[in-house]
């Protein structure tokens, strides 16, 4: 009644790498060392709390209702080294907020903020910040959607995901076009972060004790932490089409520099056909 939820959580895990994927070291000789296998025991908590929430409820689920009240997260996680065969220590704090903004008869906006710290040393980066990127041809609310896999990690970092849905205000004054129903879609995400030396491969000190940055099947440098800006993706769409599907139109705004980054949605040069077909995203 309190909308007040509590969890808690006990986690072993084993992990291999597969593929092009590699757990590697280079000592100060710069001699490869490989790892078959990465092990960590894992205490966890979360708290969630939603203040006049709302449901939908059924027998035996319920799906909540978005109001103007805001949502607030926050989890911890311990890894816990020598207890069953964790082999790493570390502490990830997670704080995070949701709210639905109303704009009157400009629609309304859905904000995300989120904050993450990752306290310990010379931690592989499968235990650090992986972003959350997306290849597929599907947008994911809660991914970025022209971000490469494993291509930014961190150990601090700060997020902000902005959904503005205009509700028709634009649309529904153009003859003809408003009788579709369409409705105009608008998002920004945008995150920022980077790696204390003590776990950042490419510091003089501390780079030979964590793993190396993953490379493509070229040899190339495919994994990165931030530099000097965040990086940032839009995107300009539309909802409602046939009353169940969304298309947009993704731009990707920063770090083209890197391999293989999609500027507007398309898949790496030499594939043509995957280039074409990805120029939207649904």
């Amino acid at each position: 009644m309190n909308h007040l939820a509590i969890g808690a959580g006990f986690n072993i895990n084993k992990q291999s790498p597969a593929g092009s994927l590699t757990y590697q070291m280079l000592d100060e000789n710069g001699q490869n060392k490989l790892f078959n296998e990465l092990n960590t025991t894992e205490l966890s908590v979360n708290f969630r709390y939603a203040p006049h929430e709302e449901f939908y409820q059924g027998k035996i689920y319920r799906t909540p209702i978005f109001n103007q009240y805001p949502i607030f997260t926050f989890n911890y996680t311990a890894g816990i080294k020598g207890l069953a065969k964790g082999e790493y220590n570390y502490h990830s704090f997670n704080v995070g907020a949701f709210k639905r903004f109303y704009l009157s008869q400009f629609g309304f906006a859905d904000v995300t903020a989120e904050g993450n710290y990752i306290a310990g040393k010379e931690i592989p980066f499968p235990f650090l910040t992986i972003h959350r990127a997306n290849q597929t041809y599907a947008y994911q609310l809660n991914s970025y959607n022209l971000m490469n896999f494993l291509e930014f990690v961190s150990d601090h970092n700060a997020s902000i995901n902005v959904q503005y849905y205009m509700n028709g205000f634009l649309l529904n004054k153009i003859p003809l076009i408003k009788k579709l129903k369409l409705r105009e879609v608008f998002s920004f995400k945008g995150v920022y972060g980077g790696l204390r030396k003590e776990n950042d491969p490419d510091d003089p000190n501390y780079g030979s004790k964590v793993f190396a940055w993953q490379r493509n099947a070229d040899q190339i440098q495919s994994s990165y932490t931030f530099g000097s800006e965040p990086y940032m993706e839009a995107s300009i769409g539309l909802s409602n089409i046939f009353k169940i599907l969304r298309v947009d139109y993704v731009k990707r705004l920063n770090y083209l520099d890197h391999v293989d980054a999609p500027a507007w949605g398309s898949a790496p040069e030499s594939d043509l056909i995957s280039k074409s077909f990805r120029k939207f995203i649904l």
